[in-house]
């Protein structure tokens, strides 16, 4: 095995560990709990799940899907998160290889997973996520791209737009259309990816959220008023601009 290839399965691996630990996080933290303790368990039985029926993926096909003591099935989404999070590993190192920023990118990537799967089943993004996400972004700002003058400004703007956006459209309409988290995020987003990549990540989430709301509209599965967990497709945009922005940028700029 080439020294290349050793590095690829490393990386992967590592990915898969983290996402283990982000599916702690996913399933603890809109309930309030702590991702340290208690022990990962099976919530039907309460059995204390092993190390080896814990191991990324590889357990849960060995268990088919269920618990080892009661045989509840077990949620496909716990390894399809774990082998997201190591594709995301593997594609960030192809890209960025062994420097600071790629270890910045891989906190936000992890971040933004979180946030991403928390949103989409409870339409809340904690706080202890974005608001110490804005900290850390801006921190690594000092030492790596984008540099901390456009992380501040990328910080600023993303949560001033949404926030003057969400009153706009609270004191017009009197209901709630954006939740200040979708405005800490932007923020968070606007700190680590700085302002270019801010514009770019809120253009592609509003372009992937109107497609999708439309699409839910000609369907007839959602009305005018069907909430859309906006934090998802900043999720997603920002995943996309943290990959690829700079040339969407570039091509985007060259229009004016």
């Amino acid at each position: 095995m080439s020294p290349e290839t050793i590095e690829w399965v490393l990386v992967a691996l590592a990915g898969l560990g983290v996402g283990s630990f982000l599916n702690v996080c996913i399933h603890r933290l809109p309930l309030g709990g702590s991702v340290a303790s208690p022990p990962s368990h099976c919530p039907q039985c309460g059995a204390r799940i092993r190390w080896y029926d814990n191991v990324p993926v590889l357990s849960y096909l060995l268990l088919q899907g269920r618990c080892r003591g009661c045989r509840v099935a077990i949620s496909p989404v716990y390894p399809l998160v774990e082998a997201a999070v190591a594709g995301l590993f593997v594609l960030h190192w192809a890209l960025f290889g062994w420097q600071l920023l790629l270890a910045v990118r891989l906190v936000f990537a992890s971040a933004l997973v979180v946030l991403f799967m928390i949103d989409l089943r409870h339409h809340i993004l904690p706080n202890r996520v974005t608001l110490p996400g804005i900290g850390v972004g801006l921190a690594c700002s000092l030492v790596a791209p984008p540099g901390w003058m456009s992380a501040t400004v990328g910080a600023v703007a993303g949560g001033g737009v949404l926030f003057l956006i969400a009153e706009s459209y609270y004191r017009i309409r009197g209901e709630e259309g954006l939740g200040m988290g979708d405005v800490k995020m932007l923020a968070m987003i606007g700190a680590f990816l700085g302002w270019q990549q801010m514009i770019v990540t809120l253009i592609l989430s509003s372009v992937a959220g109107s497609i999708v709301g439309i699409g839910l509209l000609a369907s007839g599965r959602g009305g005018l008023k069907y909430a859309l967990p906006f934090g998802t497709f900043l999720a997603l945009g920002a995943l996309a601009a943290s990959l690829v922005g700079d040339p969407l940028w570039r091509w985007y700029a060259s229009f004016y």
